[in-house]
């Protein structure tokens, strides 16, 4: 049975901000609505920014132990890879291995989601919301090349650890279009780097697979799921994010396909909206737990 995963951002008041909560209010609401686990990020809230990120890890390890959770996750930044000295890259690698390492024996973590560096065009006329001009389109063969490598070395020394890393679908980065996503993961070719589907994402690019294609598209490479929700801006390319159930992305026919493809990976709901993102939390969990039980 998949793993149901609470996105920090519903813990948040404002990204990387957890305000006046701390990570004990937030484990308890996710335990108390019946999610799995969190996904935490890797880079610490304002508000404890004074820890390390071991310190971090012990809060959280204590609390999954404290609210019964079973499934605690990292996201983890692999940046400033391209354009940089062997030593430099090294000392990125090497971070995010650690970051693994703690996340694994601290908090029994399996999977952490990933991503690499932005990636703007050079076009003066690419407007920043124009995202098919970004990310892989805008990265140069030196680029790929330099983080296929980055990522190589970052799954063997995982390999050890038993730790893998889905590279997350997201605009500006060489992993933004399911084309990409799949080039990038089968240049890496190890079986700890695969992808965090995340359509939500996807349906800002204009042309794009439907969400079946892209399940297909993906395989075997597939280790876990975002979902969020929005609804298209007539006459722009913005879109105005929505409930779990209230944007344009028919979560039903999602999990069916999930499920006929027999995917068991961790499925992450996020809340990438402002207001009351507890209340969001309770009503997006309850939203997919009535598919997972109708089908």
């Amino acid at each position: 049975m998949n793993k149901i995963i609470m996105h920090i951002n519903y813990g948040e008041v404002a990204q990387n901000s957890y305000g006046s909560r701390m990570i004990d209010d937030i484990c308890a609401v996710a335990a108390n609505i019946g999610f799995d686990g969190i996904e935490f990020r890797g880079s610490l809230p304002k508000e404890l920014a004074s820890l390390s990120f071991r310190e971090y890890a012990e809060q959280i390890a204590k609390e999954k132990k404290k609210y019964g959770l079973s499934r605690i996750m990292f996201g983890i930044g692999v940046a400033g890879c391209t354009g940089v000295t062997a030593e430099e890259r090294k000392k990125v690698i090497s971070g995010a291995v650690e970051q693994a390492y703690i996340a694994s024996e601290l908090c029994g973590t399996t999977l952490c989601n990933v991503w690499t560096s932005n990636f703007k065009s050079t076009i003066p006329t690419a407007a920043a919301q124009s995202y098919e001009f970004h990310g892989s389109a805008a990265a140069t063969p030196e680029a790929w090349e330099e983080y296929v490598y980055t990522f190589k070395c970052i799954g063997n020394e995982l390999e050890k650890l038993g730790v893998r890393l889905a590279l997350e679908t997201h605009m500006n980065r060489i992993h933004d279009v399911p084309a990409a996503c799949k080039k990038f993961v089968d240049l890496i070719d190890s079986p700890m780097i695969g992808l965090n589907m995340d359509y939500g994402n996807t349906v800002y690019f204009p042309e794009r697979p439907s969400v079946e294609q892209t399940i297909d598209l993906y395989g075997d490479k597939l280790f876990y799921v975002h979902l969020k929700n929005s609804v298209s801006v007539p006459g722009t390319q913005m879109r105005m994010p929505t409930s779990l159930s209230g944007g344009e992305i028919n979560h039903r026919e999602y999990f069916k396909k999930l499920c006929d493809v027999g995917f068991e990976g961790p499925i992450g709901i996020e809340a990438p909206r402002p207001g009351d993102r507890i209340l969001y939390a309770k009503e997006d969990f309850e939203y997919f737990k009535s598919i997972t039980t109708s089908l």
